[in-house]
């Protein structure tokens, strides 16, 4: 918390105190969080060889696609599971998906008490208990509408909206030999960035978070962010 003194009107001497969340805003960043849902039928690892492809054709032999690639690719190695330069040559075929919407607009009432307290008369003034306005004049004040242009604030305190996007990521594991589907797993969130390169190696965090996970269930996992 930081403290800060000046001189106010007359000499008062007045001290102001910076809220230490405030402070602490460029010091942390919140957690990623994604809802994973994962089906598992996959026999404990054993150096079984693996390829990752890309699910949709048009994917497929991008830079960006490879560049995501390499995040399974590493993830799958870490399991104790073999990468193999051929997917025609792998025991394992891994194939990736994954895409962000076109968003869609949020909108949240937040409720101010301060302007609960009082009601704005027929002259404009504001009446009530902890109003800033006098009867037939009126002054600024601490979360005064017309400093904002009077947008997106009313009586019970102000209204914003904002695009979220939906992000997901989709990943299928099938053995080779005959196609036997062996994992299932979807990771999805929402968010008001539609950067893949942001989204999508948190979603493959995710999915690797305690990997495979209970066969069916559905959890919330938050990826801490990464340190600066």
């Amino acid at each position: 918390m930081t403290v800060s003194k000046f001189n106010g009107p007359k000499g008062l001497k007045l001290t102001i105190f910076a809220p230490l969340a405030v402070l602490a805003l460029g010091a942390c960043a919140s957690p990623f969080r994604a809802d994973v849902q994962r089906f598992d039928a996959l026999p404990p690892a054993q150096g079984q060889s693996f390829a990752v492809v890309a699910a949709d054709p048009e994917l497929s032999g991008g830079l960006e696609f490879t560049q995501y690639a390499s995040l399974v690719e590493q993830r799958m190695t870490e399991l104790g599971y073999q990468r193999s330069d051929d997917p025609a040559a792998a025991q394992l075929i891994v194939s990736m998906d994954y895409d962000v919407d076109t968003g869609r607009e949020k909108v949240v009432a937040d409720y101010n008490p301060f302007f609960a307290t009082g009601f704005y008369g027929r002259r404009g003034g504001f009446h009530g208990r902890g109003g800033f306005y006098g009867r037939h004049r009126y002054r600024y004040g601490f979360h005064d509408p017309f400093l904002f242009g009077g947008h997106g604030f009313s009586g019970y305190g102000g209204v914003r909206s904002f695009t979220v996007f939906t992000t997901e990521l989709d990943m299928k594991i099938d053995r080779q030999v005959d196609g036997e589907r062996l994992f299932e797993g979807k990771a999805e969130a929402m968010s008001r960035s539609k950067n893949l390169t942001y989204l999508v190696p948190n979603l493959v965090e995710a999915m690797f978070t305690d990997f495979p996970g209970n066969s069916g269930e559905r959890v919330r996992i938050s990826v801490a962010p990464e340190k600066k």
